[in-house]
């Protein structure tokens, strides 16, 4: 059997195309430093979040030189904090969020960082973002929620060391 000439080029294409495939598949997947939400964040019963000692008074709790953690509460249609007070952390500080949910699944999503997860009720996420300079940042849901989802959002404000106090830290 005799293969033409053209049918080996169109052969030789393809077999790239998949090669191609794969290496971008699995640069994705490995290389590009991207981690998937694991469950290490723990379980908690949705109902009863005005019991647990973080999520009942949700805030910034400093846990280290600078290292913070961030209780967050999602429901329909705001976080709190983060919706009509806005996340407040220092400047070069390392912050871990914990998020879940007390309603439906919502996202959360930190605008101009690779922070991305979901927030589900009776789970926690837990995901860490270094902050850098003083800026603002966006908070938005990314699963829809119902008739207000397009409406729930919110801010992280990251503060200069010299206008960071400790009163912001919830004790």
């Amino acid at each position: 059997m005799e293969i033409h000439r053209y049918e080996k080029i169109w052969l030789a294409g393809a077999l790239l195309l998949i090669v191609g495939f794969i290496a971008t598949i699995s640069y994705g997947a490995v290389g590009a430093g991207i981690e998937m939400v694991d469950d290490d964040g723990g379980q908690i019963e949705p109902n009863a979040i005005s019991d647990h000692p973080k999520f009942s008074e949700p805030g910034t709790y400093k846990t280290g030189e600078n290292e913070y953690d961030v209780y967050v509460v999602a429901y329909q249609f705001a976080f709190d904090p983060g919706t009509s007070d806005p996340i407040r952390v220092p400047a070069n500080s390392e912050v871990t969020f914990h998020i879940t949910s007390r309603d439906v699944v919502h996202g959360f999503e930190i605008v101009g960082t690779n922070a991305n997860t979901m927030a589900i009720p009776g789970q926690v996420a837990t995901i860490t973002v270094e902050f850098g300079e003083p800026t603002e940042y966006g908070l938005l849901c990314h699963e829809y929620c119902g008739s207000a989802h397009h409406a729930m959002e919110g801010s992280i404000q990251v503060v200069p060391q010299s206008q960071w106090n400790e009163s912001m830290v919830v004790n």
